[in-house]
């Protein structure tokens, strides 16, 4: 693929996406599921919005405040995001699978002052509304009927607020790039959650990074599927309103596919997780329909007719694309490891998957894998709000120095919250961001990641294993839906056994299929690629279990929770 003219203002500060947006008038910004129709949002009607919400805050005397926003994805959220921090204050997005005390007792710990929230909020809040220490103006989206108490602020109120206000020659103050503006609380994928402290110049660096980076132009359709509280679809959605994109909105997993046919996206941005279960739902389909054999078939057919200048993919495909709403052709990748035969994989059908890669102490991003020449396996080289080195690192079976991935640049955090000890831990002593995750560059600055140090698992004869490339290799097991790999002792208590933890396929199963029969299919499949294995990286034992593997609302695995 040629390299494209990225068409995109580069970004100042977020006041002056806010003029962006406003300029581009009646093109429209959202589209979004209200019970069975889809409404839309201009990019003028949104970018006035965001404007009320930072005056009505000021007037409800809440300008310069920490205020979080939690839900599920809307205009309204985005509206608030952008609001509270052109408007001076700190933002604290908040994750809303979690527990409400755990909800309440992370607000409380960085003194935040007010919450916008959904209505699927108005019940579980009540009891902070009576109680909570910090929070004392609560915004509902869609209050409930009737609702009312002290503190209680409705979010038409508030915009009605910053109309008034906006009339009276209200205008968004100018802030401090290097001011704290966002807190984060990180996944807890490898343990505890920290509070990463973000400021105006992070995000907007990583933003104009993406613009730069990624393939993405004004007329191109979204839709947005993973949790905006997520900092990796925060900065994928202001990305996204700097091209001037249409955003699709997804309300729910299950009425995904509705959906995908409504919105008719040509982009899409996941993690591997998603990218995976479409792999294995297309192949599935094609089993259910008899269909797989000549699919099988066509791909090398299609593939021998590229390479003599024709492709006919859009056709040839066309039902495996329908499912997706009939026109995409690009997905981005990010926030754990991807098989690297997803992108073999779709790019048979036309689709063409770029990983990034990113932590939400660099505001995320760190690299993504150029469209225009990219390497089969590697997240690609940094982007250009940062750089990145390989640290302590030994020589690896790939001929490079393998290491701890560092990290300096814009992109990275002001620090953690309230933690001296984890802060004094994160950065080396020369000022680089240690991002505990292992990998490699090549001799093009092109970064591979093999691991992450917490998961390492350390055998009898001093061989360092990273879980993440052997699940790899067990994700092209069909049977295999997901899968963590850990190291169990053996009889003798020295001896350390790779063991796979599976959970299987078992749509792929006769009904009625025993643990053992199930068992005896996945392990002999493991046994066939161990022959292939480096005898240190051999899979000598398999567990089943019944129920998926936890995870956090961006669907990745809590590893540290396998035992």
């Amino acid at each position: 693929m040629k390299k494209t003219e990225r068409i995109y203002t580069p970004l100042s500060s977020f006041k002056h996406l806010v003029e962006q947006v406003e300029a581009r008038g009646d093109k429209i910004a959202f589209k979004y599921p209200v019970g069975k129709t889809f409404e839309t949002l201009s990019y003028a009607a949104f970018g006035a919005e965001v404007r009320a919400v930072a005056a009505g805050l000021a007037a409800a005397g809440l300008a310069g405040k920490r205020i979080a926003v939690i839900g599920e994805t809307s205009h309204e959220w985005v509206a608030t995001y952008l609001g509270v921090v052109t408007g001076g204050g700190v933002i604290v997005p908040m994750d809303k699978e979690l527990a409400i005390e755990e909800i309440e007792g992370f607000l409380s710990g960085v003194n935040a002052e007010a919450i916008v929230y959904s209505a699927s909020f108005n019940q579980k809040l009540e009891h902070a509304m009576a109680e909570h220490p910090t929070l004392k103006t609560f915004i509902p989206i869609a209050p409930a009927e009737g609702a009312e108490g002290e503190g209680l602020l409705p979010f038409a109120k508030l915009l009605e607020l910053g109309n008034a206000k906006l009339a009276e020659g209200y205008t968004l103050p100018e802030r401090d790039p290097r001011e704290l503006c966002t807190m984060l609380f990180t996944s807890g994928t490898t343990g505890t959650s920290k509070c990463v402290m973000l400021c105006e110049q992070n995000i907007i660096s990583t933003v104009n990074a993406a613009c730069a980076t990624v393939n993405f132009f004004p007329d191109d359709v979204t839709l947005s599927v993973l949790p905006l509280h997520h900092t990796y679809e925060l900065a994928i959605m202001i990305a996204s309103l700097t091209y001037g994109i249409t955003v699709g909105i997804n309300d729910s997993l299950r009425h995904l596919m509705r959906n995908l046919a409504e919105i008719k996206p040509t982009g899409l941005v996941l993690v591997p997780l998603f990218v995976n279960t479409m792999y294995k739902k297309i192949w599935d389909e094609a089993r259910k329909k008899g269909k797989d054999k000549l699919l099988r078939t066509m791909i090398p057919v299609s593939n021998g007719l590229r390479r003599v200048g024709l492709d006919l993919r859009r056709k040839l495909f066309a039902s495996v694309l329908a499912a997706f709403g009939g026109r995409l052709t690009k997905i981005i990748c990010g926030g754990a490891p991807l098989n690297p035969d997803m992108v073999k994989g779709f790019e048979a059908f036309g689709v063409q998957i770029c990983e990034g890669y990113g932590i939400t102490e660099c505001s995320p991003l760190i690299s993504v894998s150029p469209y225009f020449a990219q390497k089969r396996g590697s997240v690609g080289p940094a982007c250009p709000c940062c750089e990145a080195r390989i640290a302590d690192g030994t020589m690896g079976d790939k001929g490079f120095v393998e290491g701890e991935i560092q990290v300096k640049g814009e992109n990275v955090m002001l620090g953690y919250y309230n933690n001296d000890a984890a802060n004094e831990s994160a950065f080396t002593a020369d000022g680089w961001y240690r991002t505990g995750d292992v990998g490699y560059m090549d001799k093009d600055g092109y970064i591979y990641i093999t691991g992450r140090l917490k998961s390492v698992i350390v055998l009898e004869n001093g061989k360092n294993v990273f879980p993440e490339e052997i699940e790899e290799s067990l994700e092209d097991i069909d049977e295999i839906a997901e899968v963590v790999v850990v190291g169990r002792k053996g009889e003798d208590g020295e001896t350390v056994n790779l063991t796979a933890v599976v959970y299987p396929n078992r749509e792929l199963f006769a009904e009625g299929a025993t643990n053992e029969e199930i068992y005896k299919v996945i392990y002999d499949k493991i046994a066939a690629l161990n022959r292939k294995a480096a005898s240190f990286k051999k899979v000598k034992a398999l567990e089943l279990r019944d129920t998926e593997f936890e995870k956090t609302t961006s669907r990745k695995i809590k590893r540290h929770l396998v035992k």
